[in-house]
């Protein structure tokens, strides 16, 4: 057992054991036990999972990126201006949705790298500016199917189809497609750490950066592109959000970054950076995703169910400790 426990692997598996223990014990009656039950955990954890995948690139490089909530308000609101209100193709309108989230990051990647401003500045700094364009563009109001006219007065569109595409569920009803593209940015951020050489360069970086520089590494160059994917990334979750939602809400996403960065260190990824990956923060996922589950199915109160996140965020950086 203490061999389990000094391993990163073996302590989130023996977290989610311990979870899953809890759901069988407290089932509401039976209630754990549907299909359906995880089915929607799954879906309803999928937008902070995409967001867990881009904290994780950022991370292993010893950084933090406190923006992932207010990018994704940012790119719900864009996506549902380009492609409700100004009448934009689906291609055209994820397209620039997207570009837009890379150079959000690219910006905050830039000026951490090039300038040498501390990570929980600069990502502090997008994350105000980011949320203040997004409620600049649209007024302060949710970008709905809703259109105001030049003389004060409301006239409705039609919701293009892509939002339906993305927001629903397939194969009779088993699995949404948020779902789907949680895995799909899970799967493409596990190949990016784990099989590329700049990878294995931002785990250098994490480890230790002066070590990577004098090893040929290039810091600017590669903290510049964990942050662009990570403002990639926090596209798509955006994206996801207001094809659920059927609408832009430029407060969506708040406070969004603490469940993301709780779910990469519940995994076992460092926060100093240099261990970690993909396959821990899907253990923080599905951590996370159950215990709200299993709390909300059994009527636990939200108050309750945040400081229970609190307590058990606090733990794991406590083992994370005890294990170096």
């Amino acid at each position: 057992m203490r061999t389990l426990l000094r391993n990163h692997i073996g302590r989130a598996v023996l977290s989610l054991v311990l979870v899953m223990i809890v759901g069988v014990l407290f089932n509401a009656e039976g209630t754990f036990f549907r299909w359906d039950t995880h089915r929607d955990m799954l879906r309803q954890v999928s937008v902070y999972g995409i967001l867990a995948a881009a904290s994780t690139i950022v991370i292993v490089t010893g950084g933090i990126d406190l923006s992932v909530g207010s990018l994704l308000g940012l790119s719900a609101v864009l996506f549902s201006l380009f492609s409700i209100h100004w009448g934009w193709g689906p291609v055209q309108s994820i397209a620039a949705t997207l570009l837009i989230g890379v150079v959000c990051g690219m910006i905050s990647g830039g000026v951490i790298g090039r300038f040498k401003i501390q990570p929980f500045i600069a990502t502090l700094a997008m994350m105000v500016f980011a949320r203040g364009v997004a409620k600049l563009v649209s007024g302060g109001q949710k970008i709905s199917s809703a259109v105001q006219t030049a003389d004060g007065s409301y006239s409705y569109v039609s919701v293009p189809e892509i939002f339906d595409s993305i927001g629903t569920r397939i194969w009779n009803d088993n699995i949404a497609v948020v779902t789907l593209l949680m895995i799909a940015v899970l799967f493409a951020a596990w190949i990016f750490l784990s099989q590329t050489v700049a990878g294995r360069e931002l785990y250098a970086i994490g480890g230790n950066e002066e070590a990577a520089k004098y090893s040929g590494v290039s810091i600017p160059k590669n903290i510049l592109l964990a942050y662009s994917i990570s403002g990639l990334f926090c596209a798509v979750a955006g994206i996801a959000q207001a094809a659920q939602e059927m609408q832009g809400d430029p407060e969506a996403g708040a406070s969004y970054e603490l469940s993301a960065i709780a779910m990469v260190v519940i995994g076992g990824t460092s926060l100093r950076g240099g261990i970690g990956g993909i396959h821990l923060t899907i253990l923080g996922i599905l951590i996370i995703g159950y215990l709200e589950k299993i709390l909300s199915i059994n009527a636990v109160g939200e108050e309750t169910r945040l400081m229970l996140t609190g307590i058990i965020i606090l733990a794991a950086v406590v083992f994370q400790k005890k294990g170096h």
